[in-house]
């Protein structure tokens, strides 16, 4: 699907509902990591029904335990285009045989892009049509690439409008699962805090407490390229790999286990439980200057 506007040219594809391109006519120039080796093959995944990884690598429900992978499952299925306009398109996924396999509730994950003058508005609505309470959390995943196609993460810095100071815990590496205790400080040098290869070396950063609402990337001589805000979002991760020409700015509402967390997935912080017959909705927004 392709929505277009004066300023906006946005690709989405059905597997994942997800972004695959966003051009900006203004500054002509592509938004949107294209998803190439030797990098990251993907470029904006929704992360569903939970976001990064599990303790085990199982979700634990009600005394049971169901194979998971990272991220969920929601970005490699098919979803369905319920509406396409010029401006809007609206993609849907309802439970299924394979969905029940590995997360036992029938929902229905509605995602909607909206573009306007200067702002991608991404909106997910997620339905519980079951019985029982369900638990998931959710999240964005959208990498957003340099001017220069080999560029270098020295040559751009991020912008935190307002904050003086973040603090972040980092993974585990080997299980892909926070490590909480060890928090980090991020100072900032009036919001701007220099890009580098080296804060990616143990994967990603990983913000809880709702520290963050809006971030830029920015070059290094003060040239705005876009932007994500992203209200009431408790969780936050920052990540690219070593070499990389992008950084993924990473709105959730929930995020990975702690190492050796073994509670049920409806007792994890910031997991959102949906009575059966309720909806829940949750929205952020790409920017350009």
């Amino acid at each position: 699907m392709i929505l277009e506007n004066e300023r906006w040219a946005v690709t989405i594809t059905e597997t994942g509902a997800e972004l695959t391109a966003i051009y900006d006519k203004k500054q002509q120039t592509d938004l949107l990591w294209e998803g190439a080796a030797p990098f990251w093959r993907r470029h904006a995944p929704v992360l569903f029904p939970h976001v990064g990884r599990t303790w085990g690598d199982v979700l634990r429900l009600n005394g049971r335990v169901y194979p998971c992978m990272q991220h969920g499952f929601a970005r490699s299925q098919v979803f369905t285009a319920v509406q396409e306009g010029k401006e809007t398109g609206i993609f849907t996924l309802c439970a299924n045989e394979e969905t029940r396999e590995k997360y036992p509730f029938d929902f229905v994950l509605c995602i909607t892009y909206t573009l306007g003058e200067k702002e991608l508005q991404v909106r997910w609505q997620v339905e519980n049509r079951g019985h029982d309470p369900m638990p998931f959390t959710i999240g964005g995943h959208p990498a957003f690439r340099f001017a220069e196609k080999e560029g270098k993460k020295e040559d751009y810095c991020l912008y935190f409008p307002g904050k003086e100071e973040l603090s972040y815990c980092r993974l585990d590496t080997r299980h892909g699962t926070a490590i909480p205790e060890k928090v980090y400080r991020l100072k900032t040098d009036g919001g701007y805090v220099p890009l580098s290869d080296g804060m990616f070396k143990e994967d990603a950063l990983i913000f809880d407490g709702g520290q963050i609402e809006e971030a830029w990337l920015y070059r290094k001589d003060g040239t705005p390229r876009v932007g994500l805000r992203s209200r009431d979002f408790p969780n936050y991760g920052i990540w690219s790999m070593v070499g990389a020409p992008f950084v993924c700015l990473e709105p959730w509402q929930g995020r990975c286990d702690d190492c050796g967390e073994n509670r049920d997935f409806s007792e994890k912080p910031d997991a959102v439980v949906l009575a059966a017959g309720e909806s829940f909705q949750k929205e952020y927004q790409i920017l350009v200057p």
